[in-house]
This record gives C-alpha cells, structure tokens and sequence, in this order.
C-alpha cells in the first residue's frame, strides 16, 4: 500500500519547519526540520541524519491545534445560540399566532378550493413520511435503491432474502413504483420540464429585447416637447382630469392628494377627483377635510363618495367618469392613493399623445420608497424592476401593448370610450380595459424614464392577498374575452400574442409549472428514483433565470438565492388564485386593498413642504380641539392596526414535506437535490411561520 500524506504545515524559509505526517503501518511518524536538512528514511522509520527539535515541534504543533479546536468551539457556540434563538422565535409564533384562516373579515381563499387543495397537501406528506420510514428501514438493512431499474432486480436475486411483513411490503412498493408510479411521474416531469424551457426562452428572448433597447438606445420621443407646450402658452395645454381612487386608506390619502395638487400644470385646465369609496365615517371626514384643505389653498378638486359602492375599483372609476363636466376634459390620469407623481410627471407624458392620434395610453413605470425597508420588499424590488424595465418596455416598444398597471398612467379619454368604458367584471379592471382598447386598435407607450413613486406591502400577509388578486383576476378575464379575442379584426400575430403569450404562458404556465415540477415533482422524485429530475433543471436554468431577473436592479445581486426560493414559495398562492380565476370559482371575484404604511421619501416630504402656501403652514393660534381630535383618531388607527402573527397551514407543510424529501436523497447521496430541498423546505417555513416581512409585535 502507497503512504498517504496529511500535510500539518507547509514549506516556507528555513526557520519554518516542515512537518510531514505519513499514516502507513509500515512507516512511522517523523518530523523534517527544513528543506536543507539531509534526511534519509528507512522503511522502518529510522533517521540516519539531521537535527533534533522533535519537542519544539510538538509543541508547535499542539498551540495549533488548540488554537484551532478554541475557532471550532467558538463557531459552534454561535452556531448554538443562533439556533436557541430561532427556536425561540418559532415558539414565540406559535403561542402569539393565529391560524391564517382565523382572521375575521378578511377575504381570503375559497374555502373550498382552499380545504382540497390543502388535503392534497397533507396526503402528499403522511405519503412521503411513510415512504421516508420505509427507505430508512431498507438501508439499514442494506436495501437501498438509488439507482435506475437496472439494479432492481438485485432484491429478488434470492427468495431467502424476502421474508417477513416489512420484506413483503417493501418489494411490493418497489414493484409499484417501478411498473405504475414511475411512468406516471416521469411523464409529469417532461412535460413541466418542457413548459419550463419554453416560459425560459420567453424570458430570455425579453431579456434580449431589453439589451438591445439599451444598445441601440430606443426610447419613444414625442412629437412635441415640453418647450413647444410652454412656448405655446395655457391655451396649448389640453384638459386633463386626475383620479385619485381610494378605500379605506388613512395612512397615504395625505401625500397622493398633495402630490396631485402639486402637478405643473395651468390650474384652469386641470381638474383632481378624489373618488372616496371609504366605508369607515372616520376615514371619510379625514379625506373630506382634506379636499377641502386644498380648495382653500386654491386647488381645482373636488370629493365623490358613492353611495351605492358596487364594482369595487371599477365601479367608482366608472361612477366618476359618468359625471357631466367630464366630456369637456380629453385626458384622465390615474393615480393609486399610494402613488406620489412628481410635479412635472403631465409635462413628461402629455405630450407623447400630441399629433400622434392611435395613442390611447401613457404608462409611467413605478419606483418603490420602501424598497429596502425588509427582505420582502427587496424581494419585491427583484421582481416588479423586471417587470417594468423588461417585460413593459420591450412589449412598449415592439408591440406596442402591455397590460395597464391600474395606475400612474394617462388615457385619452376617447380611448376609454372607444373600449366600452370601466367594466365590473373582473378584479383586474386595468388589464381588462388594456385588452379591449388593444382589440379596437389603440397604441400604448411605455416611458421607463418616467417614475411614479409608490409603497411596496411590507408584510407577507398583505403581499399574499396582493398576488392573490393579481393572479386569479387575468385567469378570470382570459375566460371572458377569449371569445372577443378571437371575433377582433386584429392580425393573427396579435391574437397569438394575446392568447399564447400574454395568458396562457405567463400567467397561467408560470404559477403552474413552479408549484408543479418543485414542490411537488421533485420531492417525490425521491420516493420513486427511477423517475429522475435532471441537475440542470434544478439548478442550472433556475440559477441563469434568476440571474437574468435581477439584472434590471444590480444592487439586488446579494439577494438572488433568497429570490429564487422565495419565488417558488410564492407559486403555492399563485397556483390557488390561476386555478380559482381560471374556473371562476368564488374568491376569483374578491377585492382585499392592500395594507399601507403612510411611507414617503425624504425628499417628497421637503418638496411638497416647500410647493405648501405659506398661508398655510402659519396659523394664529393653536387649534386645541383640532389637536384633540386628531389624537384621538391616531389612537383609535394604532389600535386598529394592532398586528398579529400569522401561521400559514399549506406553506408549513409543503415545507415538511420538502424536508422529509431531503432527507431520503441525503440517503441517496444525490448531491444538488438535497441543497435544493433542504433550503426550499426552511424557505417555506420561514414564510408559513411569518418571519418574513415586517416585525410583527
């Protein structure tokens, strides 16, 4: 047998002794003092030459060793209390938590759709824990199956090696596995694996588009400038009307209403609806007083609260548009009670319709105030800067469609018209109007130089709810214009475009194949491994897709495992709200607004200071009763918001059932596959215990 060396040191000057260990029964251990001594050894381990230091260098050689067990120690002490310390943080959801589908109130899914959905859940994992108890059995006793079917036979090479109830039992699962389930789950595999290559050459072909928009430097430009308009005086200015939608939000009605009364625009020429659908009295004075604020500081604008509050969105963006004075104004721009418009943001877009008539919408792309407040919101960042800075803009400029976002966005109001109006079918209104202007011939422009500020949900609850309406809301609304879609006079391209790539692959494959092929292919891969997932689609292709999502916000690149995870966390709602929009079940039809936290960037905050009347900002005397008032509403909004924790009961066990999946393949040795389970698993269980988000007290 050859010695095999462990090398303790390393050759350095002559000072620095080198130290060899060679671990052979046939050689003993000896010490060479540097690389000029002249040192034969003889296989019986003998030194016929050199010098003495044996002891020095054993004592060397214990100081490093103990230096390196006090490391390894105190790595291990850290490592320790980290775990103390997300033990009890787990201990302390559980006792302070509630159940999500505990919540009074609260729209949530269909407890239908949501109790099946979560038994399959549920069956999948006491499979996989069975499954699990029986590998465990079978490798202790030597049986263990990794391989293809080729090893298979092995088990029944002797009948003496089958004997017993659990023998028994094991070679029929075996043979199950082998002749029904294996097929069955391999055929699931190819087809989400093929759907997965074809929605990853969409994005990459979009990721191409971008570059070659940077490249070339496309951007629209208007046929007339702001200069033009200014030199032209007021009368060149057409009328513009601002909607400022809203619902129950006190925590933001103060900075869009400001922000909007702030626009650069001729007050004669533009009017601000405030449409109110506020069901809380409270919240109603609080936003009437506001406007009327505002109308005393000289601004145009005017307070609507409908009565009869039907359509949610919808309804009072149709109720609004219903109102005599508004066939005298040719534009309406669209805000979220969330949003803050810079006060140039009309001149930016306004003059992109100018001389240019098949123009029927202007849509400015989001930035994000928020946006480092947590991990969610950084996640989110990931997530809508693709969104807006690739799929928005390449569907801009080659296209000339993409989905309306709901707001920071103007319409020709003929367009609206020409498109049949706000419609209350569906809770994606925005795009529904989109399509149907899209389907009578009208042109859309997307300018990704153009940022409307707004505020990203800072907790896991309300980005779920969010999602939820997103995703179930276009399943719903491809049900409904499929047949329009088919009836237009448009060119096969664009009913291909709409049909195939703005539904069916992004917003119906996407949530699909996600949840699908690795939360619910993959971890059973490990109970039946004759059907095989292969490495690149577990780890190359979602690495390079991750990678590419990320390149619109570069100081995100530190967050791209944490994204790729969460990701395919999120597919479990996804997944929910395609299959209830898709087959129009209850909670496809639901409106949940989403929670705000009242965030505003310094900067706004100093600009909206400076544009305030300076009669305004001084007063005479203090206004005691006024101060007593709006104390007592801030009490009563803090213990309105009083949080609570959640516990997720579908996340937490899809995140067993991931864990219980990696432990086979540790068994298996299967490399890749376990990292992959073992880190999607901890990611779904720190989002069904709801440690991610905002600091919950």
């Amino acid at each position: 047998m050859a010695p095999s060396f462990n090398w303790w040191g390393r050759e350095s000057h002559q000072s620095t002794p080198l130290i060899i260990r060679m671990e052979n029964p046939n050689y003993s251990m000896v010490e060479l003092e540097g690389p000029n001594d002249e040192d034969f050894i003889s296989p019986t381990g003998k030194r016929s030459s050199g010098k003495t230091g044996r002891g020095k260098n054993a004592k060397q050689l214990t100081w490093v060793m103990l230096l390196k067990a006090h490391k390894a120690a105190g790595c291990l002490t850290s490592i320790g209390s980290a775990a103390f310390g997300l033990a009890a943080a787990v201990r302390r959801r559980f006792a302070s938590g509630r159940m999500d589908s505990e919540t009074a109130n609260e729209v949530e899914e269909n407890p239908t759709v949501k109790g099946r959905f979560y038994s399959c859940i549920k069956l999948f994992l006491v499979l996989s824990v069975v499954m699990l108890a029986f590998e465990i059995t079978a490798y202790l006793k030597g049986w263990h199956f990794a391989g293809p079917q080729s090893q298979l036979p092995r088990i029944f090479s002797s009948p003496l090696e089958i004997w017993g109830l659990f023998n028994s039992l094991y070679s029929s699962w075996v043979l199950l596995r082998v002749e029904y389930l294996a097929p069955i789950l391999q055929f699931l595999s190819d087809a989400c694996t093929i759907l997965f290559l074809i929605q990853s050459a969409d994005r990459l072909v979009l990721c191409l588009g971008c570059f070659w928009i940077r490249w070339k430097k496309i951007k629209p430009v208007p046929k007339q400038t702001v200069e033009d308009l200014e030199a032209g005086g007021a009368e060149f200015f057409p009328m513009v009307l601002v909607q400022i939608p809203m619902c129950n939000e006190k925590e933001v009605y103060q900075q869009s209403i400001a922000a909007c009364c702030s626009l650069d625009w001729p007050g004669s020429n533009l009017l601000i609806q405030v449409l109110d659908d506020s069901d809380d009295p409270t919240t109603q004075m609080l936003i009437k007083e506001e406007v009327l604020k505002w109308q005393h500081n000289g601004a145009h604008i005017v307070y609507r609260h409908r009565v009869i509050r039907d359509g949610y969105k919808a309804g009072n963006l149709k109720s609004a548009m219903n109102c005599s004075y508004v066939k005298d104004y040719e534009f309406v721009a669209i805000f979220d009670a969330d949003f803050q418009p810079s006060s140039d943001f009309l001149k930016k877009t306004i003059p992109h319709f100018k001389d240019n008539e098949e123009v029927g919408l202007v849509q400015a792309r989001w930035s994000f105030v928020n946006r480092d407040e947590n991990l969610l919101t950084r996640l989110q960042n990931v997530n809508l800067s693709f969104h807006f800075a690739v799929e928005q803009q390449v569907n801009g400029i080659f296209i000339n469609f993409f989905g309306f976002n709901g707001t920071a966005g103007v319409w020709r109001i003929k367009a609206l018209e020409d498109a049949g109006g706000w419609m209350e079918r569906t809770t994606v209104e925005d795009m529904d109007i989109a399509v149907r202007a899209h389907l009578h011939g009208w042109k859309f422009i997307f300018l990704n130089d153009v940022e409307c500020q707004c505020e990203l949900p800072e907790s896991y609850e309300a980005y779920r709810k969010q999602q939820y309406r997103w995703h179930s809301g276009p399943m719903h609304l491809f049900r409904l214009c499929l047949p329009d879609i088919i009836r237009s006079k448009i060119s096969i391209w664009k009913k291909a475009n709409l049909v195939f790539l703005f539904f069916l692959l992004r917003k119906l494959i996407l949530p699909f194949y996600s949840f699908t092929l690795f939360c619910i292919i993959l971890p059973m891969t490990m109970f039946v491994p004759e059907a095989e997932l292969p490495i690149w689609v577990v780890c190359y292709i979602p690495a390079t897709m991750s990678f590419l999502n990320i390149l619109p916000a570069p100081k995100s690149f530190p967050f791209i495992v944490p994204y790729l995870l969460f990701e395919n966390t999120m597919s479990v709602t996804k997944f929910t709200a395609m299959i209830s929009g898709l087959f129009q079940l209850g909670s496809s039809y639901e409106w949940v607004v989403t929670k705000k936290s009242g965030r505003s960037s310094e900067g706004d905050l100093v600009s909206l200071l400076d544009k305030e009347p300076m009669h305004h900002r001084g007063a005479s005397a203090p206004d005691l009763d006024a101060i007593e008032k709006e104390a007592s509403l801030n009490q009563q909004l803090q213990e309105s918001q009083k949080k609570h924790n959640r516990i997720y009961r579908k996340e937490l066990a899809l995140a067993l059932l991931l864990l219980t999946a990696s432990a086979r393949s540790l068994l298996s040795a299967q490399g890749i596959h376990f990292y992959f389970l073992l880190f999607q698993g901890a990611s779904f269980l720190v989002v069904g215990l709801d440690l991610i988000g905002e600091q919950v007290n």
